[in-house]
């Protein structure tokens, strides 16, 4: 067997669920497998070997999903990717091979349902890994963070639960201006570039990923900027999209024969741990421009996010918009939640006259970091903050977020019943960065480190 070329990844996980997404390599026209053995640490017997057969109709990857785990409990496995000597093995047969499992031995942990325990997450976005001919340009700079955030990963505590990266994992459009991609082989020769680095490669096959998308697995500024000829583009990007950042996430339904349905209604998901839930919006790809309902959120989203909002029992409610929620930006703050002020206000006032406690809108896309508190007026019982983690690595190209960049001298909603106002709770990071929040009892601590690993300011944010 040999080392999976992409991955592996560990995807969603829960208390008795791990789904792990993995490539191999195609070889000529012979099948090809890929599979993972585990057991619990300190044990010596592997599990019996789960396999799929490798297409490239999924570009050679595929996802494979580990049921009937223990909670709470470390875990560790090998994983990789062969072709056998017959052409008419199953994924059944090959169970029976005698088989040179690759060395390399990853971990991962399962979730703990305990509602008092401490959490902690990682959240990043912004990943730029310039792409020239088919070859990142400087990758060890693109690489560097995700060695920090291992090390951090690594010695915390609590342990950290999962990294939510939150947007522009790669950049289609990184030369826009000279060589665009549109086409699909280009597009996922850049995925696989982008996941296959050494670092970033250690950290997500030890630490459980989520991911959204943003504009830049696009197009920037999609849909707004979206043209004729677009819809190939579309389509090609969404397809790869799916594969390397929806494939292991929860969109996929799990099924009663737990496998993972392969069926994808919408790239938006929800997942909780313990007493606190995450719901990550997809507010990309359902934007309506129209100017008689414009929604960053289509209708049956919005309804989901509400529902789930108002019903929801977790202590801590986490929305992730891959753009920002709010402060707005001064200049092209038309592509965040500023241009869709209605929906905005309606997610406000429901959150506001339900009297729901500790709701955190976590978000990327702005190129600098920073948390904010939002209040009313004339309601001294609603509260609300933001999270902002941006970028994993910059564009020397792009400038970074200041403080100067956000309009804060203003209310951010005016309505009969009152103002909403916001003011910034932190300094804003204007350099490569990453988030590590710890969540107890009484607090959310938000921890900004540079991309060295070293801590750059500390917030708390109180729960109620």
């Amino acid at each position: 067997m040999f080392k999976p070329t992409v991955g592996p990844i560990i995807g969603h996980t829960t208390t008795n669920h791990a789904r792990i997404f993995l490539r191999g390599e195609l070889q000529d026209n012979s099948l090809v497998f890929a599979g993972i053995r585990y057991r619990r640490l300190g044990e010596e017997r592997w599990s019996r070997g789960a396999f799929v057969k490798l297409t490239v109709l999924r570009d050679m990857s595929d996802v494979i999903v580990l049921n009937e785990l223990s909670s709470d409990t470390e875990y560790e496995y090998q994983a990789g990717w062969f072709s056998p000597m017959s052409p008419v093995h199953t994924v059944e047969t090959v169970q029976e091979l005698p088989l040179q499992w690759p060395r390399e031995i990853y971990r991962f942990r399962t979730r703990s349902s305990k509602t008092t325990t401490p959490r902690a997450y990682i959240v990043g976005s912004c990943r730029y890994l310039r792409m020239t001919a088919g070859i990142p340009a400087s990758p060890q700079r693109g690489d560097r963070i995700f060695a920090s955030i291992s090390d951090l990963a690594q010695q915390a505590d609590p342990p950290v639960s999962a990294m939510l990266m939150t947007g522009d994992q790669i950049y289609v459009d990184d030369l826009n201006l000279i060589a665009p991609d549109r086409e699909y082989k280009e597009i996922l020769s850049k995925y696989r570039a982008a996941f296959s680095q050494p670092n970033i490669t250690k950290l997500m096959s030890n630490l459980s990923t989520y991911m959204i998308l943003d504009d830049h697995e696009i197009e920037d500024n999609w849909p707004a900027n979206e043209s004729k000829v677009d819809a190939y583009l579309y389509k090609n990007a969404i397809a790869a999209y799916e594969l390397y950042q929806a494939s292991h996430s929860p969109a996929h339904e799990l099924l009663v024969n737990g496998q993972i349905s392969r069926k994808l209604e919408q790239y938006w998901y929800q997942f909780a741990e313990g007493d606190i839930e995450w719901f990550v919006t997809d507010s990309r790809t359902r934007r309506n421009l129209s100017a008689n309902d414009r929604r960053i959120l289509d209708e049956e989203q919005e309804q989901a996010l509400l529902n789930w909002l108002i019903h929801s029992e977790a202590r801590v409610k986490f929305v992730v918009t891959s753009v920002m929620f709010y402060p707005d930006r001064k200049l092209h703050g038309d592509d965040a939640w500023k241009a869709f002020p209605e929906q905005r206000l309606r997610l406000l006032e429901t959150i506001r006259t339900q009297r729901i406690k500790n709701v955190v809108f976590i978000s990327g896309d702005v190129h600098g970091s920073l948390t904010s508190r939002l209040t009313h007026s004339e309601d001294p019982d609603f509260e609300v903050h933001t999270i902002v983690s941006s970028p994993l690595c910059n564009s020397k190209l792009l400038p970074y977020a200041k403080a100067s960049t956000f309009v804060l001298d203003q209310a951010l909603a005016q309505t009969a019943a009152g103002d909403y106002r916001h003011e910034l709770t932190s300094q804003v990071v204007s350099e490569d960065n990453f988030a590590h929040l710890v969540v107890d009892r009484e607090q959310i601590r938000v921890n900004y480190h540079d991309r060295g690993g070293t801590p750059l300011q500390a917030i708390n944010i109180p729960l109620y």
